[in-house]
């Protein structure tokens, strides 16, 4: 699971519509309760901060709309509580990118 701390425009394809599916999981184990997943790093950080993961959201749905995706998910807008701001990374935005230069895919770092 990753959600990148990356802006949605430099990400290639399989990773801009990779983070949009697994920003749903995310979403639903925090939202519903869900089991699975609910100690990941990822999953973790996130909690109590919802309004950011949906502010999220947004930028990936504005990006896949850019791209010509149609977005037909919508995050229900009642359960974005919480901080507005991601502070916590399990790798840092540097790192990140590092890991996206090994993956020689197309993203733009």
């Amino acid at each position: 699971m990753r959600i990148w701390d990356i802006e949605p425009g430099r990400l290639c394809r399989n990773h801009l519509l990779g983070e949009h599916r697994e920003l749903h999981a995310i979403w639903a184990i925090l939202t519903k309760n869900k089991k699975g997943y609910s100690r990941h790093p990822e999953t973790l950080r996130w909690k109590n901060k919802l309004a950011a993961l949906y502010i999220r959201h947004e930028k990936l749905v504005k990006e896949m709309g850019e791209r010509g995706y149609c977005h037909l998910s919508k995050l229900n807008r009642k359960f974005a509580t919480g901080k507005v701001k991601q502070s916590a990374f399990v790798d840092s935005p540097r790192k990140q990118k590092q890991i996206l230069r090994r993956k020689k895919c197309r993203c733009k770092v």
